[in-house]
């Protein structure tokens, strides 16, 4: 995998803005690359399941946030209907 390169999830591909977040700290990009590809796409699935635009915002950073923090995965989330 190249140096800037996002890894994708099972069933979902990186949105823009989240691949913006992701790509922003190389630490960001190493613990999302780090991630398997079951928990990617339920980050992915997480921030893009939301109805309105300022969720979704949060949603994004905190994916960043939590990623840095050494969380795996979303919490407190029934998880992603596409696995």
């Amino acid at each position: 995998m190249a140096k800037n390169e996002i890894a994708t999830g099972v069933v979902h591909k990186v949105p823009i803005d989240l691949r913006k977040v992701l790509t922003s700290s190389p630490a960001v990009l190493a613990a999302w690359n780090g991630l398997t590809p079951l928990a990617r796409n339920e980050w992915i699935c997480w921030t893009t399941s939301v109805k309105k635009l300022e969720t979704r915002r949060n949603h994004v950073e905190r994916v960043r946030e939590e990623l840095i923090d050494g969380k795996r995965r979303p919490c407190c989330w029934a998880g992603c209907l596409h696995r």
